[in-house]
């Protein structure tokens, strides 16, 4: 049997558009900021996604690179990509200046200084990459090599797009680290705002539901397992009901802690190095160094005297 092509409806959709400007223009409050280009989020994952490959060419490369074809690709991949990130940058910057002007030589200048500022520091981001993905393998007996790990773990995607993000955060860059910390999550399921601190050697097992908070400060060699939540307790609001920005309100984890499945710590606590906090803790209270904490632990609170359990 023949389909035949149904008709094409006949809509009435003038009145939808003209409702739609109208609510836009009322979130944009008419704005330097909604008649200016926004940076893209296409762009950025795409942005994002040759860098892991100059980052890591010898398993997101071509599979079939020389020594030398190695240094052409990494070459290759960071001039086409970072003039990507410049225009992205210069729509970020563009987005939170107070100049009205379409073209703004002082954010052009900006622009191109955060880029080149960034491509400086992504030598030291591979060298904290490289500690993140040994102690990957380190840490989990599953883990058949390290290539596994780089290729196949969420959570080394998610800390690579991670301190990517980071460094354009400390950078000063608008919008755009937030961006990128969204792409990861919604590739890994793994929530990390780029204003979190985190050492090296970090490892985040399984990874699913894991967030990780705005002002967290994480040490080194710490391990967390899936649905683990490194949240904030309350939120302190302003004169005008409004939550405050930017204050410390994540908790701190201290070097060689691990933390496992489901556990949920809230708050500017710490978390003393060398502990252990158990699945489905609910902590709200600082612990010190080598503390082995458990539901039961929190419940009769045999962790304050820093004794352990």
């Amino acid at each position: 049997m023949i389909e035949t092509a149904s008709r094409r409806p006949t809509l009435r959709l003038r009145e939808v558009v003209t409702r739609l400007r109208d609510a836009s223009r009322a979130l944009d409050a008419g704005g330097a900021r909604g008649r200016r280009a926004l940076p893209s989020r296409a762009a950025l994952s795409s942005v994002v996604t040759s860098l892991r490959g100059a980052l890591f060419p010898a398993h997101f490369g071509a599979s079939d690179l020389s020594d030398d074809g190695l240094d052409f690709f990494v070459g290759h991949t960071l001039d086409t990509t970072l003039v990507a990130l410049h225009g992205q940058v210069r729509r970020g910057v563009g987005y939170a200046c107070d100049r009205r002007e379409a073209e703004c030589e002082r954010c052009e200048t900006r622009a191109v200084e955060v880029t080149q500022a960034f491509a400086d520091r992504l030598p030291a981001v591979r060298r904290m990459l490289e500690a993140d993905v040994n102690a990957a393998y380190d840490g989990d007996p599953a883990a058949g090599s390290v290539d596994e790990t780089v290729f196949c773990y969420p959570g080394v995607a998610a800390i690579t797009y991670h301190r990517l993000a980071h460094e354009l955060y400390l950078l000063g860059v608008p919008l755009i680290p937030r961006i990128i910390g969204e792409i990861a999550h919604s590739e890994t399921g793994i929530d990390i705002h780029p204003g979190a601190e985190i050492g090296e050697s970090f490892f985040i097992d399984h990874g699913s539901g894991v967030v990780i908070g705005e002002t967290a400060v994480i040490g080194k060699r710490v391990r967390l397992y899936q649905g683990v939540t490194l949240g904030a307790k309350s939120f302190p609001l302003d004169e005008n009901g409004h939550p405050k920005k930017g204050i410390p309100r994540h908790p701190i984890v201290e070097d060689d802690v691990v933390v496992y499945a489901g556990a949920t710590i809230l708050g500017r606590i710490t978390i003393g190095r060398g502990s252990s906090i158990g699945g489905n803790v609910w902590l709200t209270r600082s612990v010190p160094p080598f503390s082995r904490v458990t539901q039961a632990a929190v419940q009769s609170d045999s962790f304050e005297d820093g004794s352990g359990i």
